[in-house]
């Protein structure tokens, strides 16, 4: 269980859900068309409350943030005018690819563009960017992560994190899946735990929301 780990020397991975040096944050995709736009995900505004408690811990204690975004041409493969599953989102440069509003990114986010070639589609953070490059560079080696949505970018940003040797917990107030099939936002949360991420929520990382102490 998170915050129970007793030998964290022997992974290298910090003991317990704070985050400390060595961590940084993940925010997956919270942009318009994820939120309020053409491909919105259900309840996907629910996720930025979390978020912002999440992001100003990690901001107050001088830890990296990293927004992930798609940042597709207007031809993208994953569009349906182009065969693909979906209808056009995230188009770059345009209203529906910003990250929503509400979501308060700090000052020296790091912002990672994925799916920028028209024939590539690239659901992780890792898939085609730096994303890997920056967390070595920093000496990161624990990812928190939250975002959309769970059954998408999220679990495909996991697995390429525990492919590559990061520990990962998923904030699981702070996602939310599409659901295209039911349930498969809750296959995508047991297959992420089944391969080692743990689950936490922000209130366990942060502390209570101020409008719950008392």
């Amino acid at each position: 269980m998170p915050g129970h780990e007793t030998d964290a020397s022997a992974t290298g991975t910090p003991a317990g859900p704070a985050p400390v040096p060595g961590d940084a944050l993940v925010v997956v995709d919270v942009q318009h068309d994820f939120v309020s736009g053409a491909l919105a995900v259900p309840h996907g505004d629910d996720v930025i409350a979390p978020l912002n408690r999440a992001v100003e811990a990690f901001r107050q204690r001088g830890l990296p943030v990293i927004a992930s975004r798609d940042w597709h041409p207007p031809d993208h493969c994953s569009f349906a005018a182009q065969r693909g599953p979906w209808p056009a989102h995230c188009v770059a440069g345009s209203p529906g690819a910003e990250f929503a509003g509400g979501l308060r990114l700090p000052p020296g986010t790091v912002v990672v563009s994925k799916a920028t070639h028209p024939g590539e589609e690239a659901y992780s953070a890792f898939a085609g960017t730096s994303l890997d490059e920056v967390l070595r560079a920093r000496g990161i080696s624990r990812l928190f992560v939250g975002g959309l949505a769970t059954d998408y970018c999220v679990i495909n940003t996991v697995r390429d994190a525990l492919a590559r040797g990061f520990a990962v917990t998923v904030l699981s107030d702070a996602v939310r899946p599409v659901d295209v099939h039911p349930g498969d936002g809750a296959r995508a949360e047991d297959e992420m735990r089944r391969t080692g991420a743990r689950f936490t929520t922000t209130a366990s990382v942060v502390g209570t929301p101020p409008d719950r102490q008392h």
